[in-house]
């Protein structure tokens, strides 16, 4: 008996990375499509080249300087230094670090008025002698905060953030989610609870925080109120007085 056999080669899809320097790169740009693929770790962001419109734009002129402030922080007012326009988003200088052997770190936002925060970006860089942030908390209108209740508190969102070395070329926006925790709030506290290195040695570096959203343009004000130390009979009287009635006040 003769027996013929049919060998079927599996069917393999190649995408190509096309490099400018290759000698062939003309013929191959006729034949292959260019695609960019992200990582499996990318779902649930996005980077700075993409939705720039759908994560509404820069909150840095609503945010209220002055009052900014940031716990743990080796250098003072560093906290205010990273919150960067997004021209300058990476560069590395100046950067926001906490001390060696604590990766804690707790940034507060206060806002100029009423704002909608759809999104939040932190970067970091990778280094021998600092840690990229881990696992951050955010809570809303809460001025107060301090490590103690941060660690203690639910938090509006908790994020892990990706390593420094998956954006290394850019930034990624976190939408903040739910919706609607983040709507119509007067400040943001970012804790940062611990960073990438696993003997939580090295200390945690931020060198850019940012902001994306809506105004509201309702502008916070003071409050002015009178109160009184002792009651005066005259700015209390009731119906009856102008009848002769006598009200007695004890």
């Amino acid at each position: 008996r003769r027996y013929s056999f049919v060998l079927v080669a599996p069917v393999v899809h190649v995408c190509h990375l096309l490099d400018n320097s290759n000698n062939n790169s003309k013929t191959r740009q006729d034949k292959t499509r260019r695609i960019r693929m992200d990582p499996p770790e990318c779902s649930g962001h996005s980077h700075d080249h993409e939705h720039g419109d759908e994560l509404g734009l820069s909150l840095r002129p609503q945010i209220d300087f002055p009052r900014v402030f940031c716990l743990n922080e080796e250098i003072a007012n560093a906290g205010r230094q990273v919150l960067k326009i997004h021209e300058e988003r990476l560069t590395t200088t100046p950067s926001l670090t906490s001390p060696e052997d604590d990766p804690e770190l707790l940034l507060v936002i206060p806002f100029t008025e009423s704002v909608t925060v759809q999104s939040i970006s932190i970067r970091s860089v990778s280094s021998e002698e600092t840690s990229s942030p881990k696992t951050i908390k955010l809570f809303t209108n809460r001025e107060d905060m301090d490590f103690e209740t941060a660690r203690e508190m639910p938090a509006q969102m908790s994020l892990e953030l990706l390593p420094a070395h998956h954006f290394v070329e850019g930034s990624i926006d976190y939408p903040c989610r739910p919706a609607g925790r983040f709507q119509n709030i007067s400040s943001l506290a970012i804790f940062v609870q611990d960073n990438y290195d696993e003997d939580g040695a090295l200390p945690t570096e931020i060198t850019f925080v940012g902001l994306k959203g809506k105004g509201t343009k309702m502008k916070r004000r003071a409050v002015e109120a009178v109160y009184e130390t002792q009651g005066q009979v005259s700015d209390h009287k009731v119906p009856g007085d102008e009848m002769g009635a006598s009200n007695n006040l004890l």
